[in-house]
């Protein structure tokens, strides 16, 4: 699940006006700065451009997520301290001039706080990932588009084809959670690139495509639940199932995290499912999952128990009220009420008491929303317990998101109860969430590990996709 503790970004173009008495000479330009947080390092480049009206076009880069254009609001610069607004994601940095090239401050985002530094004219960091794959490619390769009918929009997506006529075996994959694209970049790595390219070197047919709202798809992903995506996956395996050179008794699904999730449910209600792979998905309730993935990421980064334990406590009591109050302006006044009583045991001054709560009340907003609301209530076993097709279930021994003891079992259990025996369950050693070799798990390793994906992995899933449809 990347979206808990991910900066939430959304593309878009905007323009913004500036106030005070600096120059605006001396904020004009491009300015690179990085957060260390929990998730890994993330950058964040403002691109500040003068317009003939007199006012700063101002828009936000996260490179890493390959986020782009993000539009900016108000830009105040007054002395030498500088306000940039992003109201789109929530999200403001206040700086102080250093030098004429130096801004150093704070990124504010849904509640939390983060130390950055940002450098004008500064290139963002580029990471080596060897994995990547690169043309030319010894298999075919298309732009396609299709559509999701019950809500009547078109998806867009790349079909890797393996050379000669086929009929082949195809794989339609999908991301976890998140707007993402169709490679799921993150920390620019491109992991369904990866597998698609792999796969497809070992006749496999893939299709995989950007989410809704994102890059080439419509659609809006702001609103959308895992039932809602699962339209739009089930709308890819139609479109293959009607596509010449694919095998249509021979269609399954791999997905990632949360697509691991959406693949039981319309591998659930569609016949035409030959088989799944489940790549880290979920096998309990998202409530469980979210509080095990705060402790094992605390616990790793050598957080005080103390600290462990208050943290566990009010997240369990915010996502026991999310499932008990649906309305969400009534949960968020309650929510509030409740975290100012938890404040009122602690002795703050005021002006700590009021930075708390704005922070918290910023924070609401990313477990206030119909997509969390799904997910933390949402049980993966009635699901997987009426799935009969061959299943592949894949985890990191590494992985701190989903855990592969709370998540591996349950998923073998549901599938048992329904009759399949048709399950194979892997814990791959050494492997994070993103199946990637790693010390300890933490996503903040993931953005410099040079590897994407596993070969091992890699290897594994092909072979038994390949042995279950043959």
């Amino acid at each position: 699940m990347k979206k808990t503790w991910l900066l939430l970004l959304v593309l878009a173009l905007g323009a913004a006006t500036v106030t005070g008495q600096k120059s605006l000479k001396d904020i004009e330009g491009t300015w690179t700065g990085a957060l260390e947080t929990i998730a890994g390092r993330i950058q964040l480049v403002f691109h500040f451009t003068m317009t003939e009206a007199d006012t700063i076009k101002a828009t936000l880069d996260s490179p890493d997520q390959s986020a782009m254009g993000i539009p900016m609001g108000r830009v105040i610069f007054e002395g030498d301290t500088l306000v940039a607004d992003a109201p789109m994601i929530r999200g403001q940095f206040r700086g102080v001039c250093e030098d004429d090239s130096t801004l150093t401050g704070k990124w504010i985002q849904l509640g939390m706080s983060y130390e950055m530094t940002v450098r004008k004219n500064a290139a963002p960091i580029r990471y080596n990932r060897p994995q990547e794959p690169q043309p030319p490619y010894p298999y075919k390769e298309e732009e396609v588009t299709f559509r999701n009918s019950v809500e009547s929009f078109d998806l867009a997506g790349t079909l890797t084809l393996p050379e000669g006529a086929g009929p082949f075996p195809a794989v339609v994959l999908i991301t976890g959670s998140g707007a993402q694209d169709r490679d799921e970049t993150i920390f620019m790595h491109k992991p369904f690139k990866v597998i698609a390219d792999y796969l497809t070197r070992n006749g496999i047919a893939v299709l995989r495509y950007d989410d809704r709202g994102v890059g080439k798809s419509k659609g809006n992903m702001a609103t959308a639940t895992s039932l809602d995506l699962a339209n739009d996956a089930e709308a890819a395996v139609d479109f293959l199932m009607k596509r010449s050179g694919i095998d249509n008794s021979k269609i399954g699904l791999a997905g990632h995290s949360e697509g691991g999730l959406i693949a039981p449910i319309v591998a659930s209600r569609n016949n035409n499912i030959a088989f799944i792979v489940s790549l880290a998905g979920p096998g309990v309730r998202g409530y469980e999952i979210l509080l095990k993935q705060a402790r094992d990421i605390l616990e790793a980064t050598g957080t005080d128990e103390k600290e462990i334990e208050e943290t566990i406590a009010i997240n369990s009591h915010l996502y026991q009220m999310v499932i008990d109050e649906p309305d969400t302006r009534k949960f968020a006044r309650e929510a509030l009420d409740y975290y100012g009583s938890e404040l009122d045991k602690q002795g703050l001054s005021p002006e700590e008491r009021k930075t708390k709560m704005g922070e918290f009340a910023q924070g609401i907003v990313s477990i206030n929303n119909p997509w969390i609301r799904y997910f933390i209530e949402a049980d993966p076993a009635e699901s997987w317990s009426r799935v009969k097709c061959p299943v592949l279930a894949l985890n990191g021994e590494k992985d701190l998101q989903v855990n592969y003891e709370q998540n591996l079992p349950a998923i073998k259990t549901a599938l048992r109860k329904g009759g399949n025996r048709k399950i194979k369950t892997v814990v791959l050693p050494g492997l994070n969430h993103l199946f990637q070799h790693s010390e300890t798990g933490v996503p903040a390793e993931y953005t410099d590990i040079e590897e994407t994906f596993s070969p091992e992995a890699l290897a594994l899933m092909t072979k038994w996709i390949k042995k279950t449809v043959k």
